[in-house]
Formats: structure tokens, sequence, C-alpha cells
């Protein structure tokens, strides 16, 4: 731009798509291979790097990204992943949208995106979530991207902003009730749409529908057992509404879903549970719940409400407070370390644990996640 044949005649040269911060970025970085990032400057320091071909500060830019990564922002980055041809960052962006898909659709971040993202995150087979949330989502972009083509928020803008999109949410794959309470209500379908959503519903001919008929594959959850194997005696295991907890750490992110805890070895019983998720001594998830175990050594699992983002090589702790039938199962010949597919667990004891768990033995044989 300054020199050769290519120079500007003018001896100033304004840049107008890139952000004075980033460009402060970029030319600190040039001149002394310092890199300071944050995280409102960070994109359009990516843009300026892409721009002028430097590389190394790219990188930096989509690692950083990386770190950064949740739930409210896994849209935004994708948006942004696309746009500047960021393969490892795209891929990052779908395992956080894939397995905390509420929680990402619920987000203002989604309504930020493009009509392309938005197209392929509909689309997107793995979305570990009801569709009707999805629906509402849709809605919520659709009064959003209203407002950005200075359109008022109507039924018919919203479907007119939305276009083929509409099509691509699996109506049908709702429960009854949960399209009549919502998609329904809406008044983004027309009635013709909304009587033969009904029929398809109810009647025995079913009409035909322009909306995908069958249910997204979402995610399968995976299970780490810590234990080779498990027993029960006389006299113990109990529960006298005393905690159980284990440390666990993993070499890669992954989402804890819940945990695979033992039941009553005397027979049917019913137990009520509270189950949390700590790092640092901060509560993360917890969920407090009932399930009926039916006397047999297998596992039941008790879920989050939401699947719970853990980072790699860094430890958490999960527990357990059980109050029902005093005797039940326990695990024998723990690991220190599991390997899951492409995840290693390392687990040690935890200094919460009021009950006997520990690695060796006891309870929360299993932990839930998704990767």
């Amino acid at each position: 731009m300054f020199y050769g044949d290519l120079a500007e005649v003018k001896s100033e040269i304004h840049i107008p798509d890139v952000e004075p911060a980033a460009f402060l970025i970029l030319l600190k970085y040039m001149y002394s291979d310092e890199i300071d990032l944050e995280a409102d400057t960070v994109l359009a320091t990516l843009y300026a790097a892409k721009k002028y071909i430097v590389p190394a500060l790219a990188k930096a830019c989509v690692t950083f990204l990386e770190t950064s990564l949740e739930a409210k922002n896994a849209c935004v980055l994708l948006s942004q992943s696309r746009l500047f041809e960021e393969p490892e960052l795209t891929q990052r962006c779908w395992e956080v949208i894939d397995a905390q898909a509420e929680a990402a659709l619920r987000s203002e971040g989604f309504c930020e995106i493009d009509w392309q993202t938005l197209e392929i995150i509909v689309t997107r087979e793995a979305l570990n979530t009801k569709e009707a949330v999805v629906f509402e989502a849709v809605l919520s972009w659709a009064e959003a991207e209203c407002k950005r083509q200075g359109l008022p928020v109507t039924p018919r803008n919203k479907r007119h902003v939305l276009g083929p999109a509409l099509y691509l949410v699996r109506i049908p794959t709702m429960t009854l009730e949960e399209f009549a309470n919502g998609a329904a209500q809406s008044d983004v379908l027309t009635l013709e749409e909304t009587r033969s959503i009904f029929l398809w519903y109810t009647a025995a001919n079913k009409p035909l529908l322009d909306f995908p008929l069958t249910r997204r594959r979402g995610l399968a959850p995976q299970r780490c057992r810590r234990f080779q194997s498990s027993a029960h005696r006389s006299n113990q295991w109990r529960y006298r509404g005393r905690c159980d907890s284990i440390q666990f750490a993993v070499d890669r992110r992954v989402f804890v879903a819940g945990l695979g805890l033992y039941g009553s070895s005397s027979g049917k019983a019913e137990y009520s549970v509270k189950i949390e998720l700590k790092r640092l001594g901060v509560v993360l998830a917890q969920n407090l719940t009932r399930f009926v175990s039916d006397g047999s050594s297998s596992t039941f699992s008790v879920w989050f409400e939401q699947p719970v983002q853990v980072e790699q090589d860094t430890f958490y702790t999960a527990s357990a407070v059980l109050d029902g039938s005093e005797l039940s199962y326990f695990g024998q010949e723990g690991m220190t370390e599991v390997q899951c597919g492409k995840v290693t667990f390392q687990f040690q004891c935890s200094s919460d644990s009021t009950n006997g768990t520990g690695v060796q033995g006891g309870q929360i044989p299993e932990l839930i996640f998704y990767a």
C-alpha cells in the first residue's frame, strides 16, 4: 500500500473496514511480536489478521476464541468461523451447540446470526433439544431480523424474513400439546398449515405436510464407568443423607449431562437425590429429583437440567446426596484413569465425601457426558 508499483498515491490511507483497536493490536504484533487480545476486540483482530495475511496472529485469535467458547456465544462464533473459513473453530462451535442446544438457541447471540447460519443450525441433525425450543428460537431470530430490516414486527413479516427456513423446523415432531400451546398460536403459520398439522396428529388419513416429519437424531450420551465390579453386603452401603463425592478431570472439553448411581440391594426402592457439579467450590449445576431402583446392580441415570461444559485439565467435583432405602450396591476395584472413546478421565478423592465414596470404591459409578 505504501511502496512498489501498486502503492497508493495519497499520503493518507483510510482503512474503514478495520476497527482502530484491532489495527493497533495488529501493528503491535508486527513491530514487537506481542499479542494482546481481549474478548471485545478479538473478532475484529481476526478480520484484520486475515485481511493482511498474518497467520500467527490469526491463529492466536482462533485459540483465544476456542478457550472463551460457551453456549451464549457459540452461534455468533459459528457465524464468524464460517465467514473466516476456520474449520477447527467451526467444529468446536458445533460441539457446544449440539450438546447445549437449548442454552445456545435461547441466547441473545442466536438472534444476531445471519440467515445462512440460521439455516444450517435449524437443519442440524445433532441438536440435543426439543423441537419446541427450536421453533421459539427461530421466532426470536425473526423478530430481531425484522428490527434489523426496519420492518414492523408482525407475524407476516416474521414469516417473510424467515423464508424457507421456516420449513426446516420439524414441527410435526413436537408433542400435540407443545404444538397447540406454541406454534399453533404463533400466527406465523397459515390457518391451512395449522389445520393440516392438527389433522396429521389426530386423523387416520394424514395430510401431506411441508415440514420434516422425522425427529432429530440428537446426541447419544456416553458413560464413563469408573468401577470394574459392584457388590453388596448386609452392613453397607448405607444412606443417611450424607454426601458421596468424587473429583475428576478430563483431557478435552466434554459436557457432563448427569450421573449414574447405584440403588437398593434389598428389592425395589425409591430414592430422593440431590446431585451437584462444582468447580473450585462453585456450584455449576444441581438437581433435586427422585429415581426408582429395581433391586438390581444396574446403575440408574440422574440428569442435570442442562449439560454442563467441563474444560480440560481442571478438576471438578461430582456429588450425590441420597435418601431412601439404606442398603445399596457399591462399586469396587475403582480406577484412577478411564479411557472413554477420545476422552481420558482421571479420578481422585474428594474432601466433600462424607459417606465413604472414593477412587477405589463407593457410589457415583458413572459420569454421563457428551463429547
